[in-house]
Parts: C-alpha cells; sequence; structure tokens
C-alpha cells in the first residue's frame, strides 16, 4: 500500500452516575418511554438554572488519572453554540479550554485531552418525518479525544477494548454500547509513511460518527480507507467531511461536508462558575484507584503462573477475576480453577467461591475405580453397543465421547477420565485387528 492510515479517536462514555450532567433526572434513559425523562432544565426552558453533577466531575478526573492524564487546577464549562433539532437549547454545555484532564497514554497511544459535557436528544426517522426524543437531552458525557496515532486498525480495536475495559474497573461505566453508553468516532485520512505526528499531516481528515460497535467501527475504517486510497489513486484528495457507515452497502455515506473548522461560538457558561479542583479530592480519588487490567495480567502471571490465555479471559471480567481468587485463597491448584473456571464454567455452578473450592477437594480427593474394574465396565460398553462401535470404526470418532459417558455411568462416576479414554481407544483399536 502506497499510504499509511492515519487515525484519531473521539470516545464518548456516559458515565453511570443516578442523575444527568446539570439536573436532577436520571442518567438512566436507556428504554424509557420517550420524552418522560425530562425538566426545564435539561429542556432549556427559560429561567431554568444548571448544577453540575460532582460525581460526574469525580469520574472524569478517575479516568483520567488511571491514564496518566494532568488534572486540571481549575476548569470551568462552555457553551458551545449549534443549531440542530436534537439540541433543545441550540447549545451544547461543553469545555474547551482547560478541560478536567490533559495528556495521558494508553497502550502507548497518547490522549490529547478528557473532558465532560452534556449528551443531546436523539432522533428517530420515520418514513413520514423525524421523532425528537429528549430522554437523553443533558445526560453527562465523558469525551476521550486520542491524538492521530494509529495506523492499523488493530491498533484501533486494541486500545477501545483495553479503554472499555478499565472504565469497567473503574466502575465509572457500562461502557454498553448496545445502550449507548459507549459510542465511537474515528477521524480517518491516508499519508505517506513520512506524515505521522510531527512530520506533518494530511490536508484533510474525514470523521466517521456515531458508530456503536467494535465490529461496526472496524468494517467503516476499513471501507473508508479503501475509499480514500481508490481516491488518492485518480489524483483526488478526499474531502474533509463527516461520514456515516451503511452496514447493509458495506460502504461509507456523506453526511455533511467540514470543508472549515465550524465556527462554534464558544463562550463561557455564565450559569456556572468554574470547578476548582482541589488535591484533597484528587488524593482521595488516587487512594480508591483499583488494580487497572495490565496490573492484574502482570501479577496473575507472576503469582499464579497460570496460561496467558486463562488471564486474558479472567481478567476481561473483573468479578470473574475476583473469584478466581477468592477460589485460591482456599486452594492453591491455580491451573485446575482457572480451567474449571474458563472452560467448563463452575464459577456459574457454584456461585460462591467456597463451593468450588470444596468441589476442587472432593474432585483431588476422589477414589478412582481400578484399572481393572474400569476394563471390565469398558468391555460391558462395548459389547452392549455395537452399533455404536461400527460408527467408530468407520471414521465417526465423536461417537467416543458417548461411549465415555456410559462407561462413567456404570461407574457411578469413579472412573478416571484419562484411564477411561486411553483403555477405551486401546480396546477399540485393538478389536478392529
Amino acid at each position: 500500500m502506497k499510504y499509511t492510515p492515519i487515525i484519531g479517536l473521539e470516545v464518548h462514555i456516559e458515565p453511570n452516575t443516578k442523575s444527568k450532567m446539570f439536573c436532577g433526572c436520571s442518567q438512566d434513559h436507556f428504554g424509557k418511554k420517550p420524552n418522560t425523562n425530562t425538566c426545564p432544565i435539561c429542556l432549556g426552558l427559560p429561567g431554568a438554572l444548571p448544577y453540575a453533577n460532582k460525581e460526574a466531575i469525580k469520574k472524569t478526573i478517575l479516568l483520567g488519572l488511571a491514564l496518566g492524564s494532568e488534572i486540571s487546577k481549575s476548569s470551568r464549562f462552555y457553551r458551545k453554540h449549534y443549531f440542530y433539532p436534537d439540541l433543545p437549547k441550540s447549545y451544547q454545555t461543553s469545555q474547551k479550554e482547560n478541560p478536567f484532564c490533559i495528556g495521558g497514554e494508553l497502550l502507548g497511544k497518547k490522549i490529547n485531552h478528557i473532558h465532560l459535557e452534556e449528551d443531546a436528544g436523539k432522533l428517530i426517522h420515520a418514513d413520514d418525518g423525524s421523532l425528537i426524543d429528549f430522554n437523553r437531552s443533558g445526560c453527562a458525557l465523558i469525551e476521550l479525544v486520542t491524538e492521530p496515532v494509529f495506523h492499523s486498525i488493530d491498533e484501533v480495536l486494541k486500545f477501545l477494548k483495553e479503554l472499555q475495559l478499565i472504565a469497567r474497573y473503574l466502575d465509572i461505566s457500562s461502557c454498553d454500547m448496545e445502550k449507548g453508553t459507549m459510542r465511537l468516532e474515528a477521524n480517518v485520512s491516508l499519508g505517506t509513511r513520512q506524515q505521522v505526528p510531527g512530520n506533518g499531516l494530511p490536508d484533510y481528515k474525514v470523521e466517521l460518527k456515531n458508530i456503536n460497535s467494535f465490529r461496526f467501527l472496524e468494517k467503516a475504517i476499513e471501507v473508508e480507507i479503501r475509499r480514500q486510497e481508490l481516491e488518492l489513486s485518480k489524483g483526488r484528495e478526499p474531502i474533509q467531511e463527516t461520514r456515516g457507515y451503511d452496514e447493509a452497502k458495506k460502504t461509507t455515506f456523506s453526511q455533511r461536508s467540514k470543508e472549515e473548522a465550524h465556527d462554534y461560538r464558544y463562550f463561557p457558561e455564565a450559569d456556572l462558575p468554574p470547578v476548582v479542583i482541589d488535591r484533597s479530592i484528587i488524593l482521595d480519588l488516587r487512594s480508591k484507584m483499583v488494580e487497572l487490567p495490565q496490573q492484574k495480567r502482570e501479577r496473575f502471571e507472576e503469582q499464579y503462573k497460570i496460561s496467558k490465555e486463562f488471564i486474558e479471559i479472567l481478567v476481561s471480567d473483573k468479578k470473574r477475576a475476583d473469584y478466581f481468587e477468592e477460589v485460591a485463597k482456599l486452594d492453591s491448584n491455580y491451573k485446575t480453577i482457572a480451567d474449571l473456571i474458563v472452560n467448563k464454567r463452575f464459577d456459574q455452578k457454584y456461585p460462591e467461591p467456597a463451593g468450588l473450592a470444596r468441589e476442587i477437594y472432593n474432585l483431588s480427593h476422589m477414589q478412582y475405580a481400578t484399572d481393572t474394574e474400569t476394563a471390565e465396565i469398558i468391555s460391558k460398553v462395548i459389547a452392549g453397543n455395537t452399533d455404536i462401535v461400527t460408527k467408530y470404526n468407520n471414521g465417526q470418532t465423536q461417537v467416543l465421547g458417548f461411549l465415555i459417558g456410559q462407561v462413567q455411568k456404570l461407574l457411578k462416576g469413579t472412573g478416571n477420565p484419562k484411564l477411561i479414554s486411553r483403555l477405551l481407544i486401546e480396546k477399540l483399536e485393538n478389536d478392529q485387528k
């Protein structure tokens, strides 16, 4: 490929606060009857005065601390003016100068900043027109903006999945993309291999907006890169614009042109005072910081000596990782514990860690049937299932599981699985000779 993808990300995360950003309405808008989760403040009615959600600010700062951001000593909200039907005030209360979190990095990728704003309503398009649901309007919304430092789709997906996991570990948000609590946008352009940050960037970028799954983002970036390659191969520079992704047609489509930076006429929100972030708040949040996913991966490998595959599956779900550690406190057979949780899903069978620990003890102290007893039962099972044996001899080796199950049944569960499998296969192979 002549060109190198240059991609920057904008990630929107709805924090799991009880109330919206500037009023007392519920932050949980999903599935609610349209326009029932509103009040004069989030509808922007005359005379309504906003007040900032302290918990949302704390969760934004907590995310910044986890990602190594510099926390602003003082920050404030601005009015970002634009006119769209789902924006009842005709401006969005957002941030511009001195956002709460500046800089930071994740997986070696630089973050520009993290700020806090309010969400817009939701447009519902129908054949005979469009409807507006303001339930989401005014909800707290954390926005993380990266530098244009991604050069492959794989890098993008790894970053986003790790960010999602960190937000869940910190209990900032469920980051459930089906419910819209995590939404993705990507700025995509193609440049020569020399056009990377610091060496000059392309003169254009295409923004892919409002994508609600990793799979859709992967496909959208993939087809957009191909589209831009085709344009450049014809000697045309792609237009700077916002595009959506059509899953049915597997293409991106133009939504609006952005030839120049839009003038949002930012000015400070007069109804909200500046937010002064006291050092004691930062120290308190640091003291409550949980072990992050990468730290847990490294510790599990060092402490429990289990495989990286087991570690990745366990760490991907904090509750499951915590369950594993609770069982590990009661039994030191770490590999067995991990296997029973990951492959056998015994954490679902035994909701209490002590239950699984007891099961492991029983398994490790079980008195297995002898080799002679096992061999005798195997002979009975083979003699009583000649049709199944014929299928095995004809190459249908999947029936072996059925025969093993029959042996265990007659042994009343006291058979050693490895011994049964070995003796059964030996018996079947010898009978064929």
